[in-house]
């Protein structure tokens, strides 16, 4: 399964490795990484692949939350599946 990670916060030193880090600790693959600083906003997507990934969903969405907190950034999973019923209809 894929997912959609967002991750959108006052710019800071350590953000894409610490987010990365997380997923390396889940076994989460990350496969792109868009990121941009816009005007002292850091705002990065992330595709990533969940197939070998050591969690359930909702349990690495929670991590990554977790991970947000200790940032002060928000961090969200979206299912990819999601973005892709979406644009079906």
């Amino acid at each position: 399964m894929e997912a959609v990670i967002t991750v959108i916060g006052r710019d800071a030193v350590g953000i894409l490795a610490k987010v990365c880090m997380g997923c390396a600790e889940a076994n989460v693959n990350v496969e792109e990484v868009t990121q941009r600083i816009l005007r002292g906003t850091f705002a990065m997507i992330m595709l990533v692949d969940l197939t070998n990934a050591s969690v359930d969903f909702n349990a690495f969405s929670v991590k990554m939350n977790a991970v947000g907190a200790e940032l002060g950034v928000e961090i969200r999973c979206t299912r990819q599946e999601l973005y892709d019923a979406m644009h079906k209809v």
